[in-house]
């Protein structure tokens, strides 16, 4: 088991571990993804992630289950944003947020997660601003899985 520094959603039921530097927008992308139809709260700031059957789980931290940091707003809790939300969910993939990536880069190699690889996107600032990060995040989630 290990806590990690990120944000958890699902999505249709797969969880996203979104990571980053301080200010990066985990908690901000995390909103987005976890208000869409299919989407779910799971984890904001400290992420437990352990491994069940082979795969990773990912869960709040038992002090932080249920809110999520908004800068400038304080700490809210998820279920007042309107937001539906989950104990735990099984990793599918892992979003690193970076301040610029390349223009034309190769796929990323996969998150080793407690030493399971996980499938990764990488989304710079640019992309973010643009508003199509959750439409990468579910791209992503569409492609096979090793």
């Amino acid at each position: 088991m290990v806590t990690l520094h990120g944000a958890c959603v699902a999505l249709c039921g797969a969880g996203i571990l979104i990571r980053g530097p301080s200010g990066a927008g985990k908690s901000s992308l995390a909103l987005l993804l976890a208000a869409a139809p299919d989407g779910a709260f799971v984890a904001d700031d400290r992420v437990v992630c352990a491994i069940r059957d082979g795969r990773i789980t990912a869960g709040p931290h038992p002090a932080l289950a249920g809110r999520v940091e908004v800068r400038g707003q304080g700490i809210l809790s998820a279920a007042d944003l309107g937001l539906a939300v989950r104990p735990e969910a099984v990793l599918h993939l892992a979003v690193d947020l970076v301040e610029t990536a390349p223009r034309l880069p190769e796929p990323p190699k996969p998150a080793d997660i407690l030493g399971l690889a996980v499938p990764r996107l990488v989304l710079d600032r640019g992309v973010r601003a643009a508003g199509i990060a959750p439409l990468l995040v579910r791209a992503a989630l569409r492609k096979p899985r090793p």
